[in-house]
């Protein structure tokens, strides 16, 4: 299946191309995915789409399921943008657990079994299990490299979403590497 390539677009009205949706469908009458369906609708129907930023959405997501406490996992290369982000949950009224890669002081040998570097590595493992300890509802990744964004998500035990992407190429903005792309 290649999407880009369908020139009928039948998904889009009353005719798609295939449906498989009886072997999900049923899934989104569950009570967990209804309260992140509903919250999702509210940022987006009635034109709201492009009126927030997706900071301001991802703080509103928060208001509408009712967390208080929230995660962040950040890239100690970001410190800086943590501390503004921390300051800007406080000030929205969220009580964040802000939580640097660097969590443990874990050396990159006990990280890649390939390194005999002593360094102080990236911990993405870390990072989670303090984050699934603290109880948080849902957590915001800030900056992690490709690869510990993966390791990460891969153990978190709640809901999170992505704030920030690292591209230190296009200033953390990767779909400027997109060619052809523009704005």
């Amino acid at each position: 299946m290649d999407c880009t390539k369908c020139t009928i677009k039948g998904c889009r009205n009353s005719s798609p191309c295939q449906d498989n949706s009886d072997k999900y469908v049923e899934n989104y009458s569950l009570p967990e995915n209804q309260s992140k369906a509903r919250a999702a609708s509210l940022l987006i129907d009635n034109g709201r789409a492009g009126s927030l930023s997706r900071l301001e959405e991802i703080v509103e997501y928060m208001k509408i399921q009712g967390y208080t406490r929230i995660g962040c996992a950040y890239c100690y290369g970001m410190e800086k943008e943590a501390v503004l982000l921390r300051e800007y949950l406080v000030a929205a009224g969220f009580k964040p657990i802000m939580v640097s890669c660097t969590v443990d002081q874990v050396r990159e040998s006990a990280i890649n079994t390939n390194k005999a570097n002593q360094a102080v590595s990236c911990n993405p493992l870390g990072q989670a299990y303090l984050l699934n300890s603290s109880g948080v509802p849902f957590t915001i990744l800030m900056g992690l490299c490709l690869g510990h964004d993966i390791l990460i998500q891969k153990n978190l035990n709640m809901d999170f979403t992505t704030f920030v992407v690292k591209d230190r190429v296009y200033k953390n903005n990767p779909i400027l590497g997109l060619p052809g792309l523009s704005f």
